[in-house]
């Protein structure tokens, strides 16, 4: 049976202000309040209620309906304060039982390529938030824009989820098909799922574009296409943004109500719904081996719009060489900012690739790199001061202490979880076993020799004594 595997992601910019040469050790603040409260709204108005207001409808039409999301934290941080209604939609979703939320990285940033410790950090932190908002922890993974490779999937098995939902790039497959489940070559355990690059970009690029040679598209081609697909190529992942209903795609396109047909013309045609984590519950045909960055942004389905200049490249250099302080450093402030200011879109708008228009407040790539290599100086003083003016070697000194000693007490819970279960392969009741008591003879205790000697010798001298 066909399954279809809907992934929608819900991520918010967050706009730094301008920010002087002159400002820095003056002012620590980054935001641009205004821009930032106004665009979620805008956001929220536009595309996610709406949105999500139809797929509740459709939990609630279809029991056979399924679909799955994932927050940045630096997202969810926004839409709670600006925008709350957004948390209340997810929560009705999630309370029909049809919906299933994912882990990513906590700032949507782009730590996986930098530091390991950092990413396995704030996927920690993003997993306890969607186990206290939404009663579940995550067992499935999205890193940032689906950005993969052999050892980002090494470590996210090592992380404990049992599948990663990644791009089903060219470069990748070959004349394979997105449409299996496959396995991390570097760690076996770990399931891979693959973006359906065509149906999801019909969707997400295309459906409104009237230049397509299929425009308009209506929800039963869209579905045959599906069904038509070769026997045995059975799993449909169509991951994109939420922003796609009423963003990328305006609402007067009827891009809902193509939403809404799907379940039914699905049903029609022998094709279900499923959560990425059942299907990562299923045999893997094989290993898909990535020994290269890949990613779902650009035709080239890599790390370029991030990392493809000498400013983008020295602007993640710069950042990421704090990593470690910050991550030690236990300060809250210090935490948030960090968060914001690792968030991807500050390297895309960077970029000198052709074609990307979305700057925000910037002219150009080269005022958005002056603009937040201001900010990171100011920041990292900060991250410094914190150290009392040690020096550089002191830090790292510090820093690799600390690591050093968290990987003993790692290595020492791993020893006593060993010792644990084989304890348990022993004694599986747990129960202490209680042999019986030895029984004790009791013997006769009998005087020393002297002293019954002495005893003997007494009676004698008052003898001889009344003799006398």
């Amino acid at each position: 049976m066909k399954k279809i595997c809907l992934y929608f992601e819900i991520h918010q910019i967050i706009h730094l202000k301008r920010y002087r040469f002159f400002d820095i050790g003056r002012d620590h603040y980054y935001y641009d309040d205004y821009e930032n409260e106004r665009s979620i709204n805008d956001i929220a108005e536009r595309s996610y209620v709406p949105a999500l207001q139809t797929l509740l409808q459709m939990c609630k039409d279809y029991p056979e309906f399924k679909v799955a999301f994932s927050l940045s934290g630096v997202g969810l941080e926004q839409l709670e304060f600006h925008a709350p209604q957004v948390i209340d939609l997810l929560r009705e979703i999630n309370s029909t039982g049809q919906a299933e939320f994912l882990c990513e990285p906590y700032s949507h940033g782009l730590a996986s390529l930098a530091n390991e410790e950092s990413f396995a950090n704030e996927v920690k932190r993003m997993s306890d938030t969607i186990k206290e908002m939404f009663g579940k922890r995550p067992t499935v993974f999205r890193n940032s824009s689906l950005i993969y490779n052999d050892e980002i999937g090494a470590q996210v098995a090592g992380l404990g989820f049992k599948g990663m939902i990644t791009e089903g790039a060219k470069q990748v497959l070959g004349w394979k098909s997105p449409h299996y489940l496959y396995h991390c070559a570097s760690d076996p355990r770990l399931k891979l799922l693959l973006r359906d690059i065509k149906l999801s970009e019909d969707i997400t690029e295309r459906f409104s574009r009237q230049d397509w040679s299929e425009y308009p598209l209506f929800a039963d081609k869209w579905v045959d296409w599906i069904a038509n697909t070769p026997e045995g190529e059975d799993i449909i992942n169509i991951f994109g943004e939420l922003v796609t209903f009423g963003i990328l795609q305006p609402l007067s396109s009827n891009i809902l109500e193509f939403l809404k047909a799907i379940p039914a013309l699905a049903k029609d045609r022998g094709i279900g719904f499923a959560f990425p984590s059942e299907l990562c519950e299923e045999k893997s045909v094989g290993a898909i081996e990535v020994p290269y960055n890949i990613s779902w942004v650009d035709e080239e389905r890599d790390t370029s719009c991030w990392l493809g200049n000498v400013m983008q490249r020295e602007a993640f250099n710069k950042l990421y060489s704090i990593a470690d302080r910050v991550r030690v450093s236990g300060d809250r402030r210090i935490q948030k900012d960090w968060d914001s200011l690792q968030a991807s879109n500050n390297f895309r708008f960077m970029t000198t690739k052709p074609g990307y228009q979305y700057r925000g407040i910037y002219d150009s790539p080269y005022d958005a790199f002056t603009n937040y290599m201001n900010i990171l100086g100011d920041f990292i003083s900060r991250v410094n001061n914190l150290y009392g003016g040690a020096d550089n070697e002191e830090i790292d000194g510090l820093i690799t202490m600390i690591k050093n000693q968290g990987d003993e007490l790692a290595a020492k819970d791993k020893e006593i979880e060993r010792l644990r279960k084989k304890l348990e392969k022993y004694n599986p009741t747990g129960q202490v076993e209680k042999k019986p008591a030895k029984k004790v003879t009791s013997t006769k205790k009998t005087a020393p020799k002297a002293e019954a000697t002495s005893e003997k010798v007494a009676p004698a001298k008052k003898a001889t004594a009344k003799k006398k």
